[in-house]
């Protein structure tokens, strides 16, 4: 329905959990939560949101926070990424991981950050006493001034790509590209809260949030900032976290356990329709043969 509900091959990761082909991307009807939110699920200006459609949401806190703010219609299914590691359990694992993976927090097609990237770097480099990973957001990416800051102070620099849209294969990959590079470090940081740092946290990998949080140019008051960050979850801010609270938090905050089943997704998107054509559409394969 909206065009964020494709971003990062959300609408593919859960067509496939649902059992539907791969050919194109599934139309969801309602709205789908596309990144770790401390608000109530959706930016504060989701006029967008046509009223009347569901919101498919990662947690309850959000739920209770969007109903304190006059939202309504949340259906509780936990986040895109859970289904992706329900479907892919052995995706990127090694022997022995190594080295960390560090995300700088990152503006977007709209709005850009302010703030001293080769600062940060000077920090990481600091901090650090294993190799480091930089992944950057592919706007800064494609700066090159951004990407030297880091590579000149010896990081290897990656990006999983654009996020892609409905009909663009660009972004299709772009969680099974971070669960690769996770599940390949023995750490993750940023100089923010966001959804890799509980992704990262949930398959495993040691936390860090420090360094300069930098800041939209101009972002919403009613995030709270850095101050309100702090306030709700002190104890995830440092270069070192305890891991067992960081997978904690992380299994609240992406909603583990409101997993939904793949028949409960497909009446909730209104997929089940999608599903019976599609099965009535296969050719009869005679038992024991393969297609």
């Amino acid at each position: 329905m909206d065009e964020s509900n494709h971003w990062y091959g959300h609408s593919r990761i859960l067509g496939s959990y649902c059992g539907l082909p791969d050919e194109a991307p599934k139309r969801i009807q309602g709205f789908l939560q596309h990144g770790w939110n401390y608000l109530h699920g959706f930016p504060p200006n989701d006029h967008w949101c046509s009223p009347g459609y569901p919101r498919f949401i990662w947690s309850d806190v959000l739920r209770r926070r969007g109903w304190s703010m006059g939202r309504r219609g949340h259906y509780l299914i936990g986040a895109p990424w859970i289904y992706l590691l329900y479907q892919e359990p052995d995706l990127g694992v090694v022997s022995e991981r190594k080295g960390t993976i560090w995300y700088p927090f990152h503006g977007w097609e709209k709005h850009s950050v302010s703030g001293d990237h080769a600062r940060l770097a000077d920090e990481i480099r600091d901090v650090e006493n294993e190799p480091v990973t930089v992944c950057l957001y592919w706007l800064e990416f494609a700066n090159p001034d951004i990407r030297r800051s880091y590579e000149s102070r010896g990081f290897r620099v990656i990006c999983h790509g654009e996020r892609g849209s409905r009909w663009e294969g660009k972004g299709r990959d772009f969680l099974r590209k971070q669960l690769v590079q996770l599940r390949r470090h023995r750490r993750v940081a940023s100089n923010r809260l966001g959804s890799a740092l509980f992704y990262g946290a949930s398959v495993g990998c040691e936390v860090a949030v420090y360094g300069d949080p930098m800041q939209f140019e101009d972002e919403r008051p009613e995030y709270g900032g850095t101050a309100r960050r702090m306030r709700l979850w002190p104890e995830l801010h440092g270069t070192s976290v305890d891991p067992g609270l960081a997978a904690e938090v992380a299994r609240r905050e992406l909603g583990f356990e409101y997993q939904a089943t793949p028949e409960e997704l497909r009446r909730m998107f209104g997929w089940k329709r999608l599903r019976e054509e599609t099965a009535h559409a296969l050719p009869c394969v005679p038992r024991g043969v393969r297609s």
